[in-house]
């Protein structure tokens, strides 16, 4: 079964169907290439699909642990490239407060779990990934 419908509106814009939620977002080719700029443009899902997938799975692994992410907040920097346009960096700031105190070993193994989520595995190994986190206490 498919996971989603889209349909173009016209003017660079798409209309898009999560058929599991009933959800629905628009996309819009940003202003540097030939858009308006209404709505998130589909390199920026990309990039943000990582900072997302990343807190998912840290959270999905904290919840296997019995540790509750009390607070969590994700920034992310789309960097373009041409000659072919393409993202060519992500940078992604993290910041997270666990209800446990956070020691450099479970720090180390947060990283690491940040490091292989699913879109992160998934993207092209020239897309730099610049992935930081804070851990806030």
């Amino acid at each position: 079964m498919a996971t989603a419908q889209s349909t173009y509106l016209g003017s660079l814009r798409c209309e898009n169907l999560h058929l599991q939620s009933g959800t629905r977002i628009h996309t819009d080719a940003p202003t540097d290439n030939q858009g308006m700029g209404s709505a998130f443009s589909p390199t920026d899902l990309c990039a943000l699909s990582l900072t997302t997938c990343i807190m998912t799975t840290l959270g999905i692994y904290a919840q296997g642990k019995g540790v509750e992410i009390v607070h969590a907040t994700g920034e992310t920097t789309k960097h373009m490239a041409s000659d072919p346009r393409r993202i060519a960096r992500i940078e992604v700031a993290i910041t997270l407060r666990l209800n446990v105190a956070v020691d450099a070993p479970m720090e180390a193994l947060l990283r690491r779990v940040a490091h292989t989520c699913p879109v992160a595995r998934s993207l092209h190994p020239d897309v730099e990934q610049d992935v930081t986190m804070t851990f806030l206490s």
